[in-house]
């Protein structure tokens, strides 16, 4: 496996990927200091690397980030709860833009539908950033929460084998295209709220007829792509805490390549039905403290 890619299409993604990646990069260092200043500690703690290291591990074996994260954060009061979704954001952006190098260049997936899912979730992202910003600290809470409990009903649904095994195509045409291409500019948008954009997008692909394999690059690119893009807008609004995303990205990074090339096999049954208890018992704690709080007005 090379990882410049077999194709010149994916040579291409993974050019436009490490641009991104750049210009990502070059965003966070320009807005760094105000964060800093209302967020307290530039320094990451060893518990804030540790997150990253674990979360983006279990990320790339396909349990997703976002939610055991935000369970995280909620759980030892990391992140006030406003800065959630930032913090996701800006703080996994790195390691997926890794991991969809690993991706891209190990999978063939028609290039056609692979661009055109990129270009919706890019699209998703930006208005949804947009609007998540300017939430208040209420409704974010309640959107997480709402988002806690449909990623334990999925790794539940997926332990117990009720979501759709896939098919064996590489590529959709016809409606089934347009479809996966409406699906993930809603779910670009939705990532800027915290809900992961793994678990539905597998099962949409899976629905179509696409094959579970070729569904990995895609779920990984537009992650990769479409989070630069959210994470600047929570960067100009200061609406993310700099410490515990930069502890995510270099815990994060190196647990890429170490689940990607090192670990073979893991028990990821009983750990998703650990992630569902614990989740899901953050949820309704999440829930009950934005129905106690005062909205303002």
């Amino acid at each position: 496996m090379s990882l410049l890619g077999e194709n010149p299409v994916q040579r291409l993604l993974l050019l436009a990927l490490l641009l991104f990646g750049a210009w990502f990069g070059w965003s966070w260092w320009r807005s760094a200091k105000p964060p800093m200043q209302a967020g307290g500690s530039a320094r990451p703690s060893a518990l804030e690397l540790l997150v990253g290291f674990v979360t983006n591990f279990f990320d790339t074996l396909g349990i997703g980030s976002f939610a055991t994260t935000t369970a995280i954060f909620r759980l030892r009061k990391l992140v006030p709860d406003e800065d959630i979704p930032g913090t996701l954001n800006v703080g996994h952006c790195a390691p997926s833009i890794a991991e969809a190098f690993v991706f891209i260049a190990a999978v063939t997936v028609e290039p056609k539908l692979l661009v055109g899912m990129l270009a919706a979730a890019i699209i998703g992202s930006w208005a949804g950033a947009g609007v998540v910003v300017k939430l208040p600290k209420q409704v974010i809470q309640r959107g997480i929460a709402l988002t806690l409990l449909v990623a334990a009903c999925l790794f539940a649904m997926k332990n117990l084998a009720w979501l759709p095994e896939g098919g064996n195509a590489l590529g959709l045409e016809g409606w089934r295209f347009w479809v996966a291409i409406l699906a993930n500019l809603v779910f670009g948008a939705l990532m800027s709220l915290g809900i992961g954009l793994f678990g539905p997008c597998m099962i949409t692909l899976a629905l179509l007829g696409m094959s579970p394999i070729a569904a990995f690059p895609i779920m990984m690119a537009s992650c990769a792509f479409l989070m630069p893009v959210a994470s600047v807008r929570f960067m100009q609004a200061g609406r993310y805490r700099f410490s515990a995303a930069l502890g995510l990205t270099l815990g994060g990074v190196p647990a890429v390549f170490v689940a990607a090339y090192v670990v073979k096999s893991l028990p990821l049954v009983a750990m998703r039905w650990m992630v569902v208890v614990i989740v899901s018992y953050v949820a309704v704690t999440m829930l009950r403290a934005s129905m106690r709080a005062t909205p303002k007005a």
